[in-house]
């Protein structure tokens, strides 16, 4: 019997760690998920642990190549951002993969800004609000600064989703989405790296750039797979529909961020714009995506959680609370601050504690919420949006697409905008798989596969 082609996907998120294979159609035909306990690096902050997801990486290829049930004819890679692996001339990790939140020495930070300019002017030029090891570009800094002896054995530093793919082909290299997801590393008016990448050595250590698309043909095991160079995941997820939409639209990923995506916008960034943690992607191409985030699901789950104490309700009751219009408007005839958000670092009113005592329902204070949390949510789409006029359409995706207050309230608040919800576990993980195939995609392929669902415009009466 002949054997389904299929294309194999790693999805290596910080949580879960997934394997997919999908056939010609883009179709799931086979999906494994693992978690891998984080260790620690050498200062005690966790981290990957490298060694172990090396091995499962390569076990559960190598079981699922010899079962002989499928005929896998590519393999590709999608991973979280801001991380470096850094291998000496041998191929040696030579340090832990150091977590994007690990909080980097304030006199290193310093010195950077006071030898390139400050923060606001790499900033404007990298097009990446300044977050310290987010900023992965810095990472490789403090390791020159602080670690020289390491420095001076890395004979390649790779983005993390490409260090997956280097595990298969031993072949070096670094492609646009990994060097544009806020690094500090790309200067997005000249279109290459930033002068102080050049200054410091480090595109010495940086393995050469080649197109997203690439796949490299190599006999592993005795099968002859093509294999890709890996792509960011946060770009990997939006490439389904950018190859099924032609006109103008935003994606808007729900979660523990929120993040909303236009891959139709060239403007350079202003000050304002990255003061509103406002930032540049890159698409496979190399072409900016203007991208807008704020830490709205983070902060919900703690204000969910404080809710269900004050009013006796247990974790998983806010999810059945229905949009109730009368509230609303009655909520919003007196517009107040009653939250004090500990997550979010967006500009708003500040007070100094929650006070919901004037709320005698769940119901009430979850809608005050979703109000407070909107108001953050349509400033951080419209600064997306930006100047571009052709957008009529909002996609939007992810957690929130469960939440009827929210999705209610994108209907109200972008009456003029077509907006869709869409459900699809596999976003980032298809947009892998579709980068490294040489199959098209239609414009129904978002209506067929992503339950696209219509939300009316909300007209109410004030």
């Amino acid at each position: 019997m002949k054997k389904q082609k299929v294309t194999a996907v790693f999805d290596i998120g910080k949580t879960n760690k997934k394997f997919f294979l999908f056939d010609s159609k883009y179709q799931e035909v086979y999906r494994e998920y693992t978690r891998i306990d984080e260790i620690v690096d050498e200062d005690g902050y966790p981290t990957e642990d490298l060694a172990r997801l090396k091995k499962w990486l390569k076990t559960r290829f190598d079981r699922i190549l010899n079962t002989g049930r499928y005929n896998i004819v590519a393999i590709n890679f999608s991973s979280y951002g801001a991380s470096f692996v850094h291998l000496d001339k041998n191929g040696k990790v030579l340090t832990p993969l150091y977590n994007y939140t690990k909080p980097l020495p304030k006199e290193v930070l310093e010195e950077f800004y006071a030898t390139y300019g400050g923060e606001k002017k790499i900033a404007c030029e990298t097009a990446s609000p300044q977050n310290g090891a987010l900023n992965s570009g810095l990472q490789l800094y403090w390791i020159k600064k602080t670690k020289p002896e390491i420095f001076k054995q890395i004979k390649y530093a790779l983005h993390f989703p490409q260090y997956l793919s280097y595990l298969f082909t031993g072949i070096p290299l670094s492609e646009f989405t990994g060097i544009g997801c806020h690094t500090n590393l790309w200067n997005f008016k000249t279109n290459t790296y930033h002068n102080w990448v050049y200054k410091e050595g480090i595109d010495e250590i940086l393995a050469p750039i080649v197109s997203t698309k690439t796949s490299i043909n190599m006999t592993y095991n005795d099968k002859k797979i093509k294999i890709g160079v890996g792509i960011h995941d946060s770009s990997s997820a939006l490439l389904p529909y950018v190859f099924s939409k032609k006109k103008p639209f935003l994606l808007l990923s729900t979660g523990t961020w929120s993040i909303s995506l236009n891959p139709f916008n060239d403007e350079i960034l202003s000050e304002e714009d990255l003061e509103n943690n406002c930032l540049n992607f890159m698409r496979i191409d190399g072409k900016r995506v203007k991208a807008t985030r704020f830490f709205m699901g983070n902060e919900y789950r703690i204000q969910i959680e404080k809710l269900g104490e004050i009013y006796g309700k247990e974790y998983g009751y806010h999810r059945n609370v229905k949009f109730n219009k009368d509230l609303y408007l009655r909520l919003i005839s007196s517009p107040k601050i009653y939250f004090k958000f500990e997550g979010i670092t967006l500009k708003r009113k500040q007070i100094n504690k929650t006070d919901v005592k004037s709320f005698h329902e769940f119901e009430e204070a979850f809608h005050q919420l979703m109000i407070e949390l909107m108001a953050l949510q349509v400033q951080t789409i419209k600064m997306a949006i930006g100047n571009n006029k052709e957008i009529k359409q909002i996609y939007i995706d992810g957690g929130f697409t469960d939440n009827d207050v929210f999705v209610k309230l994108m209907a109200y608040h972008f009456k003029d905008y077509k907006i869709r919800t869409t459900k699809s576990p596999l976003g980032t993980a298809l947009g892998a798989a579709m980068v490294i195939s040489d199959k098209k995609i239609n414009s129904k392929f978002l209506k067929d596969n992503y339950k696209l669902e219509k939300l009316p415009p909300l007209l109410l009466e004030e």
